[in-house]
């Protein structure tokens, strides 16, 4: 049977080293880390004092009066959403562009959702009663308002979806967005996730966990994904949307097409809440899942964008799944983490990664992983320090991510 095939035509981003696409994939190429120190009078009771701050504030890019409608989720999503839009070509509603609003869809992604609206309202029923919490709360801090507002931007009538799956959430809102085109239900879905989760009491409960890295040194060599030194992530807020599109309706309006969508793989681990399964079982099926899914031959491929956080246990598991699907090419591609930059953006990491990815394959160039100064011999693996030059010709690339309550996605891109 033939298969729908599922292009990117569009992406947008907002993140801790770049306030678009153009800035961020020149800070990734160039190595520069968006990780400092936190200035924020609540920040100096933490255990930790650094994150990976938005590198544009949404107030500089979006109307006053919409922003303070939207959690910050949302207004990072939004943002991020409006790039990709425009980028894919259109300038307004879907209607506007010709596009039949039942043929568009959404699938934004969250791991955590509104909670600085949750908490900052919270604070306001404590201190002064309920008569001040805002009437707005509850359409700002659910889960699904970055999905619905970005539904209402470009008159999506079709699915619009919110996947949760802690860490994992943005690479599969990827997924379950090109599965809604494959099985014919829109033409064009608008993919991604976002995270907005600087805030104390998060940061407390993640440092409380050892989650998070508590290197005392110079903020931008903190992240530093399976360097020996590594001892936990640094958080990171942002979004990454990329507008996904059946193949001949792209062609048909003459879109430029940067990827292929080939496959991915979602799993489970079912080991633990938090830690992941030391053998990696999880995640390999995953990628496995991404390659049937594609029908991808591991010898295609080429790159990985790895989940790789900088933590102890998580890092050496990536290592394993990757031979062991693979086999003996593993050594043989090219691996970067991008977190070493931008610290975890959790429900957004993966779609940020996918911008990535999606972009090495583009210009044939693999982001470099800093702050490696040992590899972790654990880790047998061949991970850019530099930018690396990616082959010609049809290659294809990985974006792995993996969250608590042990969820799994693998999506594998192509190139065109």
């Amino acid at each position: 049977m033939s298969r729908t095939r599922v292009v990117v035509t569009g992406m947008g981003t907002t993140n801790p080293v770049g306030g678009d696409v153009p800035s961020t994939w020149d800070a990734l190429v160039a190595g520069r880390s968006g990780v400092r120190a936190l200035t924020e009078e609540w920040a100096e009771a933490l255990p930790v004092r650094i994150a990976g701050r938005i590198a544009v504030e949404p107030s500089e890019v979006l109307e006053r009066v919409k922003a303070r409608r939207l959690d910050r989720s949302a207004q990072f999503a939004m943002i991020a959403a409006m790039e990709a839009w425009r980028d894919a070509g259109f300038s307004g509603p879907a209607s506007d562009g010709g596009l039949d609003g039942e043929r568009v869809g959404v699938a934004i992604a969250s791991g955590i959702g509104g909670v600085t609206t949750l908490l900052d309202n919270y604070d306001a029923l404590l201190e002064k009663g309920p008569r001040r919490v805002s009437p707005l709360a509850v359409p700002m801090l659910m889960p699904n308002a970055p999905a619905a507002n970005i539904s209402l931007y470009v008159g999506a009538r079709g699915a619009v979806n919110t996947p949760i799956s802690a860490c994992a959430s943005g690479n599969e809102g990827i997924a379950l967005a090109a599965d809604q085109i494959r099985l014919g239900r829109a033409d064009i879905v608008l993919a991604g996730g976002t995270e907005a989760a600087i805030h104390p009491l998060p940061m407390a409960a993640f440092a409380n966990m050892m989650a998070l890295s508590k290197n005392p040194g110079d903020p931008t060599t903190v992240s530093r994904p399976w360097d020996t030194a590594r001892d936990g992530f640094v958080l990171g807020e942002g979004a990454g949307v990329l507008v996904l599109e059946r193949l001949e309706h792209a062609q048909a309006r003459g879109a430029r097409i940067y990827a292929e969508v080939l496959g991915a793989g979602i799993t489970a681990d079912s080991h633990d809440i938090a830690q992941p399964d030391p053998s990696g079982r999880g995640g390999s099926r995953a990628i496995l899942g991404a390659l049937r899914d594609g029908d991808i031959d591991p010898a295609d491929i080429v790159h990985v964008n790895a989940h790789a956080t900088s933590t102890p246990q998580g890092d050496i598991a990536e290592g394993l799944m990757l031979h062991a699907t693979l086999g003996a090419h593993a050594n043989d591609v090219v691996v970067t983490s991008t977190k070493s930059m931008t610290g975890h953006l959790l429900g957004g990491a993966g779609a940020l990664e996918g911008i990535a990815t999606v972009l090495a394959l583009h210009h044939r160039v693999s982001p470099p992983t800093i702050n490696l100064d040992n590899q972790d011999p654990a880790v047998e693996l061949d991970i850019a320090t530099k930018p690396r030059d990616l082959p010609l010709g049809s290659i294809a690339a990985l974006n792995n991510s993996f969250g608590f309550g042990g969820a799994n996605v693998a999506v594998a891109f192509g190139s065109v």
